[in-house]
């Protein structure tokens, strides 16, 4: 298991530490789900690029962001951004979900909007008030498709996330400017991820992904081995991994038309580098998708 920042564990999703699973640029599932086998706690943990929002229904939960603790009582939804040590205590009766997700989706939901999502970089906790009702139906729906198979299900999570993002949104006070180096490199490290989204088919070189940035590569790659635990260059591999994989799962391309899609300049280079990545060759990894 990696960890960073001291004895902090680094996951994926709490109590894992294996690559993102499947396809989906979204996880959801109800709260009780993964705390009830670990006795309703959540021990202090962080994620390396993962966003995560805690919807509270009923019940309580005792949180704890970046060691200091506050306790949810009243329906709500919690923020936690990437890299922000986290903990959560809850009660028995505890109804709600945690909905965890990725700069790509971030990256889909922005360009939707056309706006940054800055309500994401901060935590902070949003109380539901009068909204609670449909805020409750939103997130319900969200967790009966994520669930589903049914045609369209991708366009259908991407809009009710939207509409979720819509709302928090409105609910988010005036930014402020970074004041830590701490913050401006977290910052850095969100525009970086915004960058590898729009542009991980180019196989630009990491020089010049943070020239983009203004900063060195030097200055790039330290940031994201510190906050990430992988080079900038692995950010863009795993991005592209994943862009591929969901490719081989969803649609009929050949694996020489996904290559052109993917940006590698032919089919046996891009085979390699998905071995290489996946420990299978495309056509074996799609060969397992479809048994499943």
């Amino acid at each position: 298991m990696k960890s960073i920042l001291g004895k902090v564990p680094l996951f994926q999703l709490y109590g894992e530490n294996h690559p993102w699973p499947g396809t989906d640029l979204l996880h959801c599932e109800p709260i009780h789900a993964r705390s009830r086998p670990h006795r309703w706690e959540i021990k202090p943990h962080q994620h390396a690029e993962l966003f995560q929002l805690l919807h509270v229904q009923r019940g309580q939960a005792e949180v704890e962001i970046e060691g200091v603790r506050s306790t949810v009582a009243e329906a709500a939804i919690q923020v936690v951004p990437p890299l922000t040590v986290h903990g959560f205590r809850f009660s028995e009766d505890i109804q709600g979900h945690v909905l965890t997700f990725g700069a790509a989706l971030v990256a889909e939901l922005e360009q939707r909007l056309g706006a940054p999502l800055g309500v994401l970089a901060k935590a902070a906790c949003y109380p539901l008030g009068q909204d609670r009702a449909r805020l409750r139906a939103l997130v319900e729906t969200l967790q009966h498709e994520y669930q589903g198979t049914a045609p369209a299900r991708a366009t259908l999570l991407e809009s009710l996330m939207t509409a979720l993002m819509v709302w928090i949104s409105r609910r988010q006070q005036s930014g402020q400017a970074p004041r830590t180096r701490d913050e401006r490199d977290r910052q850095v490290l969100g525009a970086y991820l915004r960058l590898v989204e729009a542009h991980y088919r180019e196989h630009l070189s990491v020089e010049a992904l943070a020239g983009r940035l203004n900063v060195s590569s030097l200055q790039l790659n330290q940031l994201c081995r510190t906050l990430t635990g992988q080079s900038a260059l692995q950010v863009v591999h795993q991005r592209l991994l994943l862009e591929a994989r969901r490719n081989l799962a969803y649609s009929r391309m050949s694996i020489g038309q996904l290559s052109d899609s993917l940006g590698f300049s032919d089919p046996t280079y891009f085979a390699r580098f998905f071995k290489r990545m996946s420990g299978q060759t495309p056509n074996a990894y799609r060969r397992s998708v479809q048994a499943r």
